[in-house]
């Protein structure tokens, strides 16, 4: 079933949307979870609470891309869950090891609405100036939370190879940053 129709279901509140939703994503949505909480059963848990908030979400919105939707809805959940359980060493450690690999790029900010909005805009527009290969290596990282290994062998790149790339991205969204002065 194609999202449009799966969103029309939820429009019209019919419980099928939810299987049909799981059915096309349920793996989508559980590999993000358990990238952030490496438990399988806190990432069904994440997943289930998918389901549930995207039930109360839609309507009133209608998401124009399901799978991004979603993927936002898990991901943030994930990293809620994570962050209650305040433990630093689940998630295979990638969590803390990406926020600490993207905080020596980007620095600190404050957190203002306006200032995110603009954060946000200049890194989609270095990702728009990245090459295909890497603007899916740096989204496989920093936003899949993907690690190196893991990226490495579906890509069939080496460690050091993917550990590169994505040190000199971040060298170039630091400088991209500081030249829109948003660091």
């Amino acid at each position: 079933m194609n999202d449009q129709k799966i969103i029309d279901l939820f429009w019209q509140r019919q419980t099928t949307a939810i299987t049909e939703t799981a059915r096309k994503y349920g793996s989508y949505c559980h590999h993000i979870a358990y990238n952030i909480l490496a438990n399988q059963q806190d990432a069904e848990e994440c997943v289930n609470d998918t389901w549930l908030r995207l039930w109360n979400a839609i309507p009133p919105q209608r998401p124009a891309i399901l799978r991004a939707f979603l993927g936002k809805i898990t991901r943030n959940l994930s990293l809620n869950r994570l962050s209650v359980q305040q433990a630093c060493k689940r998630g295979s450690g990638e969590v803390p090891l990406v926020l600490h690999e993207l905080e020596d790029c980007t620095g600190k900010w404050d957190d203002t609405a306006m200032e995110r909005e603009e954060i946000v805009a200049s890194i989609n527009r270095f990702l728009y100036q990245s090459t295909d290969k890497e603007r899916v290596l740096f989204i496989r990282r920093y936003w899949y939370l993907d690690p190196i290994s893991h990226i490495a062998q579906h890509y069939q790149l080496t460690e050091s190879n993917v550990s590169t790339i994505l040190y000199r991205m971040r060298l170039r969204l630091r400088k991209q940053l500081m030249e829109e002065d948003l660091l």
